[in-house]
C-alpha cells in the first residue's frame, strides 16, 4: 500500500528490482471496453489491438500560474463535516464527491472535510490535491511532516498495535523512524533469494485449489484462497515458517482482516444499515478490547519466528517488543492488506483487457522464460518481459492499492496545480486522492482507459515518475529520509509473479467481479490451461 510501508520492505542498498520497462517495441492494444459492475465469462473474448496513444492534453507553464484564492469551505462546526461525510458515503460516493467539488469550484485544489469527521476525527479540514501537479507536494519532507497521518484524518488506537505508533506513522524526522525503516530494509534483504520460490510455492498451491473447485462448482471464489496463499508467502520468504506448522494454523488471514477492520472502519461503507453502519462504523471507534485476543495469536506468532530479525533490531537500537510490532504491522496491514487488494484488481484489469493481451502475455512470458530463465522463473527472466512489466504498472496507475494521502504543512509554501497557483499556510492538513493524479488527462492520455502497454519503451518509461502509487514516484527510491513505500520493489516484483505463474500455467481465464470494501471480489469461471 502506498503510505510510507505499503508493502514488505527492501532495502535499495541491499536488493534491486528493476522497476524499468524495455524498449522493446511490441504490437498496439485496442481500446479497452468502459469496466462494468459484473464481468461475464466470455469477457477474455474481447480483442485489444489499438491505436496508438494520442499526446495527452497541455498545461500552462509555472511562470504564467496566476496566484488563487484557494476555493471551498469547511460548513458550520460539526454540520459541515457531517454533511461532506453523508455525500461522500451515502449520496453521491467518492468520485462524484471529488468530481462534483471540482465542476462546481472550476479547480483541482480545493477546501473540504474528509471523512470521518467528528466523533473520531475533530480536525477533518483538509486542502484537497486532486491533479497530478500537484500531487506530489504531499511527498516533500522539506515542506510537509506525515506523523499519525497514515489512515488519514484520524489515527488509530495504539492498543491495536501494542501500545507503539508503528512505523507508518512516523515522520521522518522522528528518531525511530530511520531505525525502523532499516529494520524494514533487512526483514527481506536477508531472505531475498527464498522470495521467488516460496511465491511459486504458494501460488502453485493456490492454482491447484482454484482448480479443483472449478472442476466441481463450475465457479471459484478467488479472494479467500488468494488471502491464505499471500499469507503463507509472506511467513515462508519473510520468517521461514509455514503458519500452518504452527498454532497459528490457517487462521492468520481471517485474525488480520477484522484486525485491519478494526482500523478501518471510519472509512468503510460494509453494506449495513445505513443507520447502523453509519452510527457504529463512523462515529466512534470500535473497542480495542474486542480483537486483543486475536491480535494476541498474531503477535506470538511473529515474536516466536523473528529471531533473526529482532537481534537485527537490537543492534538498530530498538527494543524486541517494539521491533516485533512493527514486524506484524508491515507483514500483516502493508503487506497482506496491500496484496489482498491489488491482486484481485490487476485481475480485473487483466481480464477485461481481453483474450488477445492473454495471448501476447502467455507468449511473452513462456519465451523469456525459455530463453533466459532455463525452464524457470528469474530476475533475467523477467526483465526480458516489457510487456508485463508494463501492465503491472498500469494497474498499480488505474486503481493504486492505497487511495488517499495525507501530509500537515510545516511551513507556509506554494503549491501548482496545471491552472493555478495556491498558498498554503503551515499547519493546513493537504488530502490527495491519488486515483485521481493518476488517471489525469493532463498528464495520461486516454487516462481513464486500462492501456497495456503504455509504459513499454522510452516514451513509457518517462512516464513511470507520474505511478505514485508508493508515496513517491516509481523512478524514485525509498530511503530513510522520506516516506516513500520501503517495499516499493517488492510490491512490483510480486505483482509481476503473480502474472508469470499466471501465465505460465494458462492460456486465459474468464471472471466475474462484484464491489469489495476493500477493492473486487473475483470468482473464476474458467482457467484455459496452457496450449503452446
Amino acid at each position: 500500500m502506498a503510505a510510507s510501508h505499503s508493502l514488505s520492505s527492501l532495502s535499495p542498498p541491499h536488493l534491486q528490482f528493476s522497476s524499468q520497462t524495455s524498449t522493446r517495441k511490441l504490437p498496439a492494444f485496442s481500446k479497452p471496453l468502459r469496466p462494468q459492475p459484473i464481468i461475464t465469462a466470455t469477457i477474455s473474448e474481447r480483442p485489444y489491438i489499438s491505436q496508438p496513444l494520442p499526446p495527452p492534453l497541455t498545461a500552462a507553464t509555472p511562470s504564467t500560474l496566476p496566484i488563487r484564492k484557494i476555493p471551498g469551505d469547511y460548513g458550520l462546526p460539526l454540520i459541515g463535516p457531517w454533511k461532506d461525510r453523508e455525500d461522500f458515503f451515502y449520496k453521491q460516493g467518492r468520485d462524484e464527491f471529488f468530481k462534483s467539488r471540482i465542476k462546481k469550484y472550476q479547480s483541482t485544489v480545493f477546501r473540504t472535510n474528509m471523512p470521518p469527521g467528528p466523533f473520531i476525527s475533530f480536525n477533518p479540514n483538509v486542502v484537497a490535491l486532486l491533479d497530478g501537479k500537484s500531487f506530489p507536494a504531499l511527498f516533500d519532507t522539506d515542506k510537509v511532516e506525515k506523523k499519525d497521518l497514515f489512515t488519514g484524518t484520524y489515527m488509530p488506537s495504539v492498543e491495536l498495535t501494542g501500545g507503539y505508533r508503528t512505523l507508518s506513522f512516523l515522520d521522518p524526522s522522528e528518531p525511530n523512524h530511520a531505525k525502523l525503516k532499516k529494520l524494514m530494509f533487512f526483514m527481506l534483504s536477508h531472505r531475498r533469494d527464498r522470495v521467488m520460490p516460496e511465491f511459486h510455492s504458494s501460488y502453485t498451491e493456490l492454482f491447484d485449489n482454484l482448480e479443483r473447485e472449478l472442476a466441481s462448482k463450475g465457479k471459484a471464489d478467488f479472494g479467500p484462497p488468494s488471502d491464505q496463499a499471500a499469507f503463507n508467502f509472506l511467513a515462508r520468504s519473510f520468517f521461514g515458517v509455514d503458519p500452518r506448522d504452527t498454532k497459528l494454523g490457517a487462521d492468520g488471514p481471517k485474525l488480520v482482516t477484522k484486525w485491519v477492520l478494526f482500523q478501518l472502519h471510519p472509512l468503510l461503507t460494509l453494506g449495513l444499515p445505513r443507520p447502523v453502519e453509519d452510527g457504529l462504523l463512523h462515529n466512534f471507534m470500535l473497542p480495542p478490547t474486542l480483537i486483543k485476543k486475536d491480535y494476541q495469536r498474531l503477535y506470538d506468532f511473529f515474536l516466536g519466528n523473528s529471531a533473526a530479525l529482532l537481534d537485527q533490531a537490537e543492534k538498530l537500537g530498538l527494543s524486541r517488543d517494539e521491533a516485533c510490532h512493527n514486524l506484524l504491522y508491515t507483514t500483516c496491514f502493508n503487506s497482506f492488506g496491500g496484496m489482498k487488494k491489488l491482486f484481485p484488481n490487476m485481475l480485473k484489469w487483466v481480464a477485461r483487457a481481453g483474450t488477445r493481451l492473454h495471448t501476447d502475455l502467455a507468449r511473452e512470458i513462456r519465451a523469456a522464460i525459455a530463453s533466459r530463465g532455463g525452464g524457470g522463473v528469474t530476475m533475467a527472466a523477467m526483465e526480458g518481459m516489457p510487456l508485463m512489466k508494463s501492465v503491472v504498472y498500469e494497474a498499480l496507475r488505474v486503481e493504486p492499492p492505497v487511495a488517499s494521502q495525507y501530509a500537515k504543512a510545516k511551513r507556509d509554501f506554494v503549491v501548482e496545480s496545471h491552472d493555478a497557483a495556491f498558498r498554503i499556510k503551515e499547519g493546513e492538513m493537504l488530502f490527495g486522492f491519488q486515483p485521481f493524479a493518476t488517471k489525469d488527462p493532463r498528464i495520461f492520455s486516454r487516462a481513464e482507459e486500462f492501456v497495456p502497454d503504455r509504459f513499454v519503451g522510452e516514451e513509457g518509461e518517462r512516464l513511470l515518475k507520474h505511478v505514485v502509487w508508493s508515496n513517491g514516484p516509481e523512478s524514485g527510491h525509498a530511503t530513510v529520509n522520506n516516506k516513500q513505500c520501503a517495499g516499493k520493489d517488492f510490491v512490483v516484483l510480486a505483482a509481476r509473479l503473480l502474472l508469470v505463474e499466471l501465465f505460465r500455467r494458462y492460456d486465459s481465464f474468464d471472471i466475474e467481479v462484484a464491489a469489495s470494501p476493500l477493492g473486487s471480489d473475483i470468482t473464476l469461471t474458467s482457467l484455459k490451461r496452457a496450449s503452446f
